[in-house]
């Protein structure tokens, strides 16, 4: 903005004019310059922060609120009366009313912006109060013709605002920072819990450098507060480094003593390789693998290495093992057709001659023992066909033997006896004209006939 006091003294220099004296005038207010005399504004303060958009303020009407005199004294009026702000000799009264009028605008668009920065809460507010003050402070001398009364007004609006709007950010600050003091220390407490408890190694590790993140974005925390807090993470931090490093000694260690249990498995596995004493080393093959698992992870290479050799070990074993089985199933097959062509030509009647049926039946047992095992599907069907050829030939054999039996026909000859001395005896008696006897000599005949029918029936049924 161009001092007025620089433009009416170069103006006067070049016309050479002399202002006119001026009519007597109410007297100036107390601490108001000299009419004439050169007057420089206080600087305002430079606002701390600049609006992208600055609030557009209508022009005044500066005649509505002071003068300039045709000698180029310049007036304007206020609640406090009328008061000399300067004088104009750059051009004809007029112009001097409109350029003091664009001051006093200018002075208007300073206040508005303040207005403005208040009502958005985008800058300080004790900033804003300052600048308001600051504003308010160099009305009483400003050299400008307007309604200072209304920017007196709207500038103790502003410095009243910024006291409350201040007070609020001074609010929103300790709640903002209460907050922030309750999430660091959230944080805090979780990374103490993880340091403490936590033996997710990977997860745990991720989770505290996610916090330590975090903690960065945090700001507004009293420096005691947050210095404090920062020690309660950093020592859990590591408190957690230093389980987590002897979680993985030990590990190593125990690996260590994985690889060399699993090298002394490797080595009894190669010795049974190339045994042939399939169902002994299938069983200790079946013992390593229960012992390989109970002995923990090794170093990963040398695991895979370890598990190769041991795996390569049971598959000679257990592939030379599964040759012999095939060669053995194949003659197994060819027993079972042998046997099933031994029994298809047996030819054995036991219904005829009981010792040939049983000379026969040893001949067969005995070429049947010779041909060997058969597959295990068929041995039931070839058994039963067997056991069927031994149980007629036994059952023939029992059934002669019955018939034939010393004691059993001289059982059935005594029955005999005793039913003819039990007829003998009912004669007797009939003769003697005893009828109860003979009928009870009868009785006991008849009981005794029927013992020595069922005895012969039983010898001829052998």
């Amino acid at each position: 903005m161009t001092d007025p006091n620089a433009q009416d003294a170069s103006a006067t220099r070049e016309s050479g004019a002399v202002p006119a004296p001026a009519a007597p005038k109410p007297a100036p207010t107390p601490g108001a310059p000299r009419p004439g005399a050169e007057h420089t504004p206080k600087p305002h303060p430079v606002p701390s922060h600049v609006h992208a958009a600055t609030p557009t303020v209508p022009a005044s009407d500066p005649s509505l609120f002071g003068r300039v005199d045709e000698d180029g004294t310049a007036w304007v009026v206020t609640s406090a009366g009328e008061r000399c702000i300067g004088s104009w000799q750059a051009g004809d009264a007029a112009e001097g009313l409109a350029h003091f009028g664009r001051r006093f605008d200018d002075l208007a668009t300073e206040v508005a912006i303040l207005e403005s920065r208040l009502a958005s809460g985008s800058g300080d507010a004790k900033k804003t109060r300052a600048a308001a003050e600051a504003l308010a402070e160099s009305l009483p001398t400003a050299a400008v013709i307007g309604d200072l009364d209304g920017l007196a007004a709207r500038l103790a609006t502003i410095v009243a605002d910024s006291e409350k709007a201040a007070t609020a950010a001074k609010h929103e600050k300790e709640h903002q920072r209460a907050e922030n003091t309750a999430r660091k220390e959230a944080l805090a407490a979780e990374a103490e819990q993880i340091g403490a408890e936590s033996t997710q190694w990977k997860a745990a590790g991720d989770r505290l450098r996610e916090i330590l993140e975090e903690w960065k974005s945090i700001r507004g925390v009293d420096r005691k507060v947050d210095d404090a807090l920062w020690r309660r993470y950093s020592k859990a931090r590591e408190a957690f480094n230093r389980r987590r490093g002897a979680h993985f000694a030990e590990l190593d260690r125990e690996r260590a003593a994985a690889k060399a249990r699993k090298e002394e498995l490797v080595a009894r596995a190669e010795a049974l390789q190339d045994s042939t004493d399939w169902g002994a080393t299938a069983a200790a093959f079946r013992d390593l693998l229960t012992e390989w698992k109970a002995a923990g992870r090794a170093p990963r290479e040398a695991d895979d290495q370890l598990w190769k050799r041991f795996k390569g070990a049971q598959d000679v074993f257990f592939a030379a093992r599964n040759a012999a089985s095939a060669e053995r199933d194949a003659e197994f097959e060819e027993n079972a057709r042998a046997k099933e062509a031994l029994l298809d030509a047996a030819s054995i009647d036991p219904s005829g001659d009981i010792d040939l049926a049983r000379a026969q039946l040893r001949e067969l047992q005995d070429k049947w023992e010779q041909i060997g095992k058969v597959p295990r599907e068929r041995m039931h069907d070839l058994e039963s066909r067997l056991r069927a050829i031994e149980k007629r030939v036994h059952e023939a054999a029992e059934s002669e033997w019955r018939r034939t039996d010393p004691e059993a026909l001289a059982r059935a000859a005594q029955f005999r006896e005793r039913v003819r001395q039990f007829e003998e005896q009912a004669a007797k008696a009939t003769a003697a004209g005893r009828a109860k006897d003979a009928e009870k000599a009868l009785a006991q005949a008849q009981q005794w006939r029927e013992w020595a029918d069922a005895a012969e029936g039983a010898i001829g049924e052998r």
